[in-house]
């Protein structure tokens, strides 16, 4: 890991520059000058103190490449000032001007095919073009230069959503940048033939000039899994590189002010490896859009958060952008129920976020994203959703004012350790099934642990997780030796290691550890676990007239997993720990036709100090929450219908609790002042509360 920029939060124009900062990504040249004052007018009524402004703006400001155009962004950014609104200044770089394009056509990536990504959407350019490197960096230097100094421009926005439409770049650019990168990774090309395996189906190179890019090779293409996961290292690489490129012509002549650019973590998308991009900011910044309905909301906007609140090492961090109702991209476009706009950003802040940001501020009139809801609907201010921002920015105020900014989100004794690389070789078309997903494994079991009523951190692999009592591993496939030299140690020491079923199968070059699974560190990780896997079992609708589901039976007294069941994978294993303890095994006339009746199916080790837990097969969370709460769950468990959160620093303690179901929750014995009860009732018994569905208690104490 490389070194990590100083956290440096962006200052609000109050009296001590403190505040949770609340807005949205303002767009004011999609609309006519008069309108200006009145966006400003409700900005205020709605207490809005920043705005992220000219993310798509790099035409307005570059009409053509010899004329600049700064005024309308002077005239804007004093208007936003002189109101107590506070920019964060983009570097307009996310979409680029059409003359850009027909001046220098080779600035455009092209999709594995060889086609070229035509121009007018977002990011339709190659990262590692240096063409389009040396326009960006012109623009980045004239913004730094104009507004470097202006005192309303308090942090630095750059560019949007990296990696969104050109994440993988099959130009001739890319080749050669990627070529580079693997000489400066590998240094010989003999060492870059070990690690893709090229002796399988002739693919030994004799230079660096001979490596490729995994473009599209006719009908049978399965690209060699190796070079495919290195092709994905390499495209986080290219547009971090990007990415530091821009903030450091601008650092050059505006180096005191933060930096930031918006990740893109939700259950559905975490397409970088931003346990490295978070080194690289001053303050963390998510963008995060819900995909589903129901509990699954809140459930999955948590373990969202709490990935994010690993990245920030436990500061603070930034709500970029999230929706005030529906988005309009996807199949099925809900708007959010009744609570929600106001329940989702404290849920924000109750999982460390300080400030609490919207796409966009006035819903657009026209354009790809024209029925994407906004702060300021295209009905206006006399309306639900209007009264609804107003609301929240009250809300936020209350919380800045009884000391929430700055406090830490207390953490767990469990943690789920996400690793991005292990997301990307899940994605692998030569994998035993092309249905795992390491990122959703982690949601699910992150739903197990609340289910439970004992909530989980989410912690990238990389990072230092020692301090836990608990580890889960979900799916976490690539684990190289040193890796599982730490989870070895760590056990070791006393702690408790929890193996998922498709963990710790190959090394960090997708060689496949041999031995038997899971073979991770040459057969450390069996070890531990006491248990050697021969096959798998695959499972799946797609087989017609085959069992599509096997039963778990408990084997201890606890019969905690008498009744669970299995549906995608199952590891045939030999229990090979002297003092193994077999928790559950397979069970009945399905699981005997694959020879699968009676082997383990989750085992317990004792290792060191420590244990080691194998969960040899998938689990849904319903069956997932019985083994949590029989083995893994603090022993004082939570209330399961609420998600309860703490933030603290030496001065004061804050309390979140919020509903995690449709039901109303009875609260009782709760400590400290109310400081928000929105959708909830104050009883008369001192401490107790009702909170109905999509409420939110905060109390002080």
């Amino acid at each position: 890991m490389s070194a990590r920029r100083n956290f440096e939060w962006p200052e609000l124009l109050t009296a001590d520059g403190r505040g949770i900062a609340f807005g949205g990504d303002y767009n004011p040249d999609q609309w006519s000058e008069d309108i200006w004052d009145d966006d400003i007018r409700l900005m205020k009524q709605a207490g809005v103190n920043t705005v992220a402004l000219a993310i798509f703006s790099w035409d307005r400001i570059q009409p053509t490449e010899d004329r600049w155009d700064f005024g309308w962004l002077d005239r804007i950014i004093d208007k936003l000032g002189n109101a107590g609104i506070v920019v964060d200044l983009a570097s307009a770089t996310a979409t680029a001007p059409l003359w850009l394009y027909e001046s220098h056509p080779e600035v455009l990536p092209r999709d594995k095919y060889g086609h070229p990504v035509n121009a007018g959407s977002r990011q339709s350019w190659s990262p590692t073009s240096p063409v389009f490197k040396e326009y960006a960096l012109t623009l980045c230097r004239k913004l730094a230069e104009r507004y470097g100094t202006n005192p309303y421009v308090t942090a630095w926005h750059m560019g949007n959503e990296y990696g969104w439409n050109n994440r993988e770049d099959y130009s001739d650019n890319a080749l050669e940048a990627f070529r580079a990168w693997c000489r400066r990774k590998y240094g010989t090309i003999d060492a870059l033939n070990q690690a893709w395996g090229t002796t399988f189906w002739g693919q030994e190179m004799n230079d660096f000039d001979e490596v490729l890019i995994p473009r599209f090779m006719g009908a049978d293409s399965m690209v060699n899994p190796g070079q495919k996961l290195d092709f994905e290292r390499f495209g986080n690489d290219m547009l971090l590189d990007f990415y530091k490129a821009e903030r450091d012509a601008i650092a050059e002549i505006c180096p005191d002010k933060p930096f930031t650019t918006n990740f893109m973590v939700s259950t559905d998308q975490c397409c970088m490896d931003y346990a490295d991009w978070a080194n690289e900011v001053n303050f963390v910044s998510n963008d995060h859009y819900f995909h589903e309905g129901g509990e699954m909301h809140l459930d999955e906007l948590a373990c969202s958060d709490a990935l994010m609140d690993s990245f920030a090492l436990g500061k603070p961090w930034y709500v970029m952008e999230h929706s005030t109702s529906a988005v309009q991209w996807k199949p099925l476009n809900m708007r959010k129920r009744k609570g929600e706009t106001v329940r989702d950003s404290l849920a924000h802040v109750a999982m460390g976020a300080d400030a609490i940001n919207f796409f966009q501020w006035r819903a657009s009139a026209f354009g790809a994203e024209a029925f994407h809801s906004a702060m300021v609907p295209h009905a206006g201010e006399d309306t639900k959703l209007f009264r609804q921002v107003c609301e929240l920015g009250a809300s936020l105020h209350t919380l800045a004012d009884a000391g929430v900014q700055g406090t830490e989100l207390a953490h767990s004794d469990t943690a789920i350790l996400f690793s991005a690389e292990s997301e990307w070789a899940t994605r692998s078309q030569t994998l035993p099934s092309m249905k795992l997903n390491h990122w959703h494994d982690v949601r699910d079991w992150y739903r197990a642990f609340l289910d439970a009523g004992s909530r989980a951190d989410i912690v990238p692999l990389a990072y230092d997780w020692s301090s836990y009592k608990t580890v889960v591993l979900p799916t976490v496939l690539i684990l190289s030796a040193a890796d599982t030299q730490r989870l070895a140690d760590f056990a070791a020491a006393g702690g408790r290691v929890v193996v998922g079923y498709a963990t710790g199968l190959i090394d960090e070059h997708f060689h496949t550890w041999l031995g038997g699974y899971p073979g991770a560190g040459d057969g450390l990780l069996r070890s531990m676990l006491g248990v050697r896997g021969e096959e798998f079992n695959i499972l799946g609708a797609e087989a017609e007239g085959e069992p599509g589901e096997i039963r778990l039976s408990s084997a201890d007294d606890s019969a905690a997993l008498d009744g669970t069941t299995t549906r995608l994978w199952q590891n045939d294993v030999n229990v090979t720990g002297e003092h193994a303890q077999v928790l559950a095994t397979y069970a009945g006339e399905e699981a005997d036709e694959w020879e699968l009746d009676g082997t383990a199916a989750v085992t317990r080790n004792p290792y060191g100090s420590g244990e080691a837990y194998f969960v040899g097969c998938d689990l849904d969370v319903a069956d997932l929450t019985k083994l949590v709460r029989a083995y893994l769950a603090a022993s004082s468990q939570e209330n399961a219908d609420v998600l309860h959160t703490v933030r603290a620093s030496a001065d004061a303690t804050f309390d979140f609790y919020l509903p995690r179901g449709k039901k109303t929750v009875e609260l009782q014995g709760i400590e400290g002042e109310p400081v928000i009860l929105f959708q909830t009732d104050r009883e008369e018994k001192p401490g107790s509360y009702t909170v109905r569905r999509n409420g939110v208690l905060v109390v002080r104490r």
